[in-house]
């Protein structure tokens, strides 16, 4: 029988940490709250109250934003650009699979009912993954501005200045500070990655080469 949790085990555990990352934020970004708010002498909430407020919204959306941003970017250039050598990249001297014309495939018991189906459905499943990577990034990036208006805001009504709407946040340089300062780490790091796999291996692991294979091996394989 097939075994769910061994089949599944990289998602499960990438969201259990991402669970436990997660609380850490929150009962830290609690704590750090109240000790703001006690130090401004207003009113401190409780935790629950916490995570309704426009400060952990914000915390946890401008981050949400860079990394589907940074993986939706990732998926569709590498459609286009390579880098030789890199486990990364597909290799521009042979055929890759994923470049095979689905359409081939409609007779396959084990196809997807899109590519079955064929004709729009078949244009929309072939770029399914950047489409919902990007969506996922501009709901990421519409949260971010709406919850970071309203704690800027808040910053705003207790110095004695006037809220803000969202179209005003849109075209301030704080968001936009805080998007540039979290989207330019989130596209060095994959940088580094192309790179890194060029020369330098981790046995087991399918975003690396094999340990024997040579620099210039391009691909995964």
């Amino acid at each position: 029988m097939p075994n769910p949790v061994k089949n599944h085990s990289l998602s499960v555990a990438m969201f259990a940490v991402f669970a436990l990352t997660l609380i850490g934020l929150s009962v830290t970004g609690w704590q750090n709250y109240n000790a703001d708010q006690k130090e401004h002498e207003q009113q401190t909430v409780g935790f629950t109250e916490y995570l309704g407020t426009p400060n952990f919204g914000e915390a946890v959306f401008e981050n949400w934003e860079s990394e589907f941003l940074q993986m939706g970017a990732y998926v569709l250039l590498t459609v286009m650009l390579i880098e030789r050598g890199s486990s990364e990249s597909k290799d521009p001297d042979k055929d890759e699979a994923v470049d095979e014309d689905p359409n081939t495939k409609r007779d396959a018991p084990d196809a997807p009912w899109a590519v079955k189906r064929g004709g729009v459905w078949l244009a929309l499943y072939s770029h399914s993954l950047t489409i919902v990577l990007f969506t996922l990034f501009f709901l990421s990036f519409a949260l971010h501005v709406v919850t970071g208006a309203a704690e800027y805001s808040e910053e705003q009504i207790a110095h004695g200045e006037k809220a803000v709407t969202a179209v005003e946040y849109l075209t301030s340089s704080r968001l936009w500070f805080e998007s540039f300062q979290n989207w330019q780490s989130e596209f060095l790091s994959v940088g580094v990655l192309i790179v890194l796999s060029i020369f330098l291996r981790q046995k087991g692991s399918p975003e690396s080469k094999p340990v024997a294979a040579s620099h210039q091996q391009t691909g995964e394989a």
